[in-house]
């Protein structure tokens, strides 16, 4: 019985182009997912109550920080 492989691989044992379409895929999926979460009017409101937003606004300046500490 003949077998068929999804992903071809090369001589050296590097997948095709293959394994980075089902990333990128799996990663827009992900992000459409949590974009349609985010959207509920009801997930809006608990988000608000825990605060979410602050703790990023928050965590921002020290984010610009490190950024610029790397820089040097």
């Amino acid at each position: 019985m003949a077998t068929t492989e999804i992903v071809t691989r090369t001589d050296d044992g590097r997948s095709t182009d293959l394994d980075t379409l089902y990333l990128l895929g799996g990663a827009a999926l992900v992000i459409v997912g949590a974009g349609l979460v985010l959207s509920n009017p009801t997930v809006r409101k608990y988000m608000s109550q825990i605060g979410i937003g602050d703790i990023a606004s928050a965590a921002i300046p020290d984010i610009e920080r490190y950024f610029r500490l790397r820089a040097m």
